[in-house]
Parts: structure tokens; C-alpha cells; sequence
């Protein structure tokens, strides 16, 4: 019976078990050496360009918004512009000088024969949504050197100096995700709102939404809230991976300064992106958002060898407090970006 329990519980949390060298409690001595000589070597490097680097596109920022009002509108024109590419070029030299020195881009070809109203084939119009699967911070960076959408974020984010003025600058859309009140539809249709506005003009940023509303190890898929779909508007599904051999990017189960240090004194991380085709939507998805994102969900999956589980942002909270405690579990949570409440 006790050897049941012990199964169970590790399957439930089995989405958020970390499994790289330094999960085991004793860390090796080869890994302790390599640890110190990155200290003295790469580590204040990359601080020293990574703190540059912000603060590069900080000032970009601050002249491109000077003399408007991002809180009442998002940039356009020369100035959007200009915050986009200069934006992607920064994020990527960024990711280069954390040791993302290529990232592998696959573009997924499905032999699917679908019929002309659904499914995946050339893409007849723009699609609102970017949905991915979330593992690090660094799903984040990738996005924003590639497409540079917008996220749906926390008002606190707003607030924070620097990393505010560059998410007003992204157009990301703010909302309270402690406040547990009917204002929260107003959520869902705030952001179907925005999703749409982004299918219909390609002057509009267009929305990221990590549909599981937390991270996991990278190993598994938890199932999908619908904020992304309940517009019914055709999704872009895009998968990231982090193949490793000493230390997981993915954020689980380690505090954040711990986990910047490790990835800053490993010398190559690697990253593979899938990127899928268009995904329409047929009458009965559009109808039906959960049988929507199900279906999305499954395909990504599928395409990611990523495991189906059930297991949720409940039971993530569960396994933290069991390894720090509740008040510690309660707090944290992997990303201040977030995905607006399943109605």
C-alpha cells in the first residue's frame, strides 16, 4: 500500500521533478570544479554585457516613448518600429551571451489530410495567438527575439523599474491574478478583445499565451486553460525544448538566484523550437474552447514527444510546499507572466 502511495504521488508531481546532477542532494566534485572556473571566467562577463545590454534597450525604450502616454495607448509608427527590431536584435545577442550560441529551429510538416474548413494547411489569415508549451524564462526571450508579441502579465509587472516600461513597450495586456472576483471576465474578454484585434491588423502585436499557466520540467504537458482559444481564432502552436546534459533550464523545483547562477556558469545551453503550422479551428472548436484547446494541446504533444498529465498548478503548489514549506510555495510562482482564468 505505502509503495502505491509512492507511485501515485510521483506520478502527480512527476511534471515538476527536476532530474539533471544537481537534484540528486550530492553534487559531484567534476561539476564544483566547473562551477568555480565559470565563476572567474564567463559569470562576470555575461553579467557585465547582460546588465549593458538592458540597459541599451532601456534607453531605446525611454526615447522611443518620450512624449507618450503608454498607459492610454501602444506604440505605432516609427516608434513601434523601432522597439521591435532593435528589441529582437538585443534578445538574440542576449541569449547568445548566455550561451544559447544557435538554437535549432524545426518547422513541423503534418501529413494530416484535413478538410478546407479546419485543421493545419497554408495559412489563410493571420492568427491572433501564439500558444507554447512553458519550461524557463528563457521561453520568454526566445519569443521576443523571434516575433516579439505581447504577453498577458501581472499589473505588478507595470510597476517594476525597467522591466515595466519594456512590457508597456511589448503591449502587454495587465491583469490581476490574485483579485478572485467577477472582474475576471472582464479578463477573458479583454484579452479575446486583443487576440483579435491582432488576427484582423498586422500593425498589432500579436498575443503569447502559455496555456498551462505554469511551468513544468519540459517533460510534460498539463492541460490547457482556454483563454487562448475562446475567441476562436486560428492559433500558431510552437514547442520549446531544452536538451541538457548537466543542469535543466526548465525552473522547477529551485529557486530563482540558484537557478540564474547555474545557467550563467554553464558554458552552452541549448534550445530546440518546433514550430507548427497554422491551426484553424472548425465550427464545433469555435463553438466548444475546451474541446479546442484539447485538441491543440494533444497535436503539441504529439509533435513535442511531450507526456499528457493531469496534474495542474494545484498540485505544482502541493509538491513546492512539500520541499519548502507552504508559505515559500505559495509565493512563488516560475514567471510573472501568466495566462488569464479558464471561465
Amino acid at each position: 500500500m505505502e509503495d502505491q502511495t509512492i507511485t501515485e504521488l510521483e506520478r502527480t508531481y512527476a511534471p515538476f521533478i527536476r532530474r539533471d546532477v544537481y537534484s540528486g542532494g550530492k553534487i559531484p566534485f567534476s561539476e564544483i570544479a566547473l562551477l568555480v572556473i565559470a565563476l572567474f571566467t564567463v559569470v562576470p562577463i555575461r553579467l557585465i554585457i547582460g546588465m549593458w545590454l538592458i540597459s541599451v534597450y532601456y534607453i531605446v525604450c525611454r526615447l522611443c516613448t518620450w512624449f507618450w502616454d503608454l498607459d492610454r495607448c501602444c506604440l505605432v509608427g516609427w516608434r513601434r518600429e523601432v522597439v521591435v527590431r532593435v528589441g529582437r536584435f538585443l534578445c538574440r545577442v542576449f541569449m547568445f551571451v548566455l550561451g544559447f550560441y544557435w538554437i535549432n529551429e524545426y518547422y513541423a510538416i503534418l501529413n494530416e489530410i484535413k478538410d478546407e474548413k479546419r485543421g493545419f494547411h497554408e495559412e489563410l489569415e493571420r492568427p491572433g495567438v501564439i500558444v507554447s508549451n512553458h519550461v524557463s524564462y528563457f521561453d520568454i526571450l526566445y519569443h521576443m527575439s523571434d516575433s516579439f508579441p505581447s504577453f498577458v502579465a501581472k499589473v505588478s509587472v507595470s510597476k517594476l523599474p525597467v522591466v515595466g516600461l519594456i512590457s508597456k513597450c511589448l503591449g502587454c495586456i495587465f491583469v490581476q491574478r490574485e483579485t478572485r472576483t467577477s472582474e475576471l471576465l472582464g479578463v477573458s474578454g479583454l484579452v479575446t478583445e486583443r487576440i483579435e484585434e491582432a488576427r484582423l491588423n498586422r500593425h498589432c502585436p500579436i498575443v503569447m499565451i502559455f496555456p498551462e499557466g505554469t511551468t513544468t520540467n519540459g517533460e510534460y504537458l498539463l492541460p490547457f486553460k482556454t483563454g487562448a482559444f475562446l475567441g476562436g481564432a486560428p492559433v500558431l502552436p510552437i514547442i520549446i525544448k531544452y536538451p541538457y546534459q548537466r543542469f535543466s533550464l526548465a525552473w522547477e523545483s529551485i529557486s530563482g538566484v540558484p537557478h540564474a547562477f547555474l545557467v550563467l556558469c554553464q558554458w552552452i545551453n541549448y534550445m530546440d523550437v518546433i514550430k507548427l503550422p497554422v491551426y484553424y479551428p472548425s465550427e464545433n472548436e469555435k463553438r466548444n474552447p475546451k474541446i479546442y484547446a484539447n485538441n491543440v494541446r494533444k497535436i503539441i504533444a504529439c509533435e513535442g514527444k511531450l507526456i499528457l498529465s493531469d496534474s495542474g498548478l494545484a498540485e505544482k503548489r502541493d509538491y513546492l510546499a512539500m520541499l519548502r514549506g507552504p508559505m515559500e510555495a505559495d509565493c512563488i510562482f516560475p514567471s510573472t507572466l501568466i495566462d488569464n482564468k479558464e471561465e
